[in-house]
């Protein structure tokens, strides 16, 4: 995000919203999903509470299933790679997990073209 530590944890500029505040646990590659409709129920009433939202940072599939739904692409690469398509509202990311070091790695536009606007966004928004 190109933001500092205590930007990120000690202002009042960003705010982190799960899609479930309950950890479903490990599933056979990575956490389970969350519970289906928390989001549907929760997010209105928590979004309401924040209405100088400038950006959203959709992080990993989850999300993206819930905030995009069938505008999102075929699977998660694509989507993240025509990140584009779902400015200025949406910005989809693949998440920053361990797990997803590999995808990375197979796809370096991530790091070369993703970011670089991803952080030029988030400088803007926190402006």
């Amino acid at each position: 995000m190109g933001v500092t530590r205590e930007t990120f944890y000690g202002s009042d500029k960003i705010a982190v919203m799960p899609l479930d505040f309950y950890y479903p646990g490990k599933g056979k590659s990575g956490d389970l999903p969350p519970r289906k409709d928390f989001a549907g129920k929760w997010h209105p009433t928590l979004l309401k509470m924040m209405p100088n939202i400038q950006l959203t940072l959709l992080v990993g599939q989850y999300a993206m299933r819930v905030y995009l739904g069938k505008q999102r692409q075929k699977n998660l690469t694509m989507t993240v790679q025509n990140y584009a398509d779902y400015l200025p509202t949406y910005f989809p990311l693949v998440h920053p997990s361990p797990l997803n070091y590999g995808w990375q790695n197979r796809n370096p536009w991530f790091q070369t073209q993703v970011v670089p606007e991803l952080q030029k966004r988030v400088a803007q928004a926190l402006k």
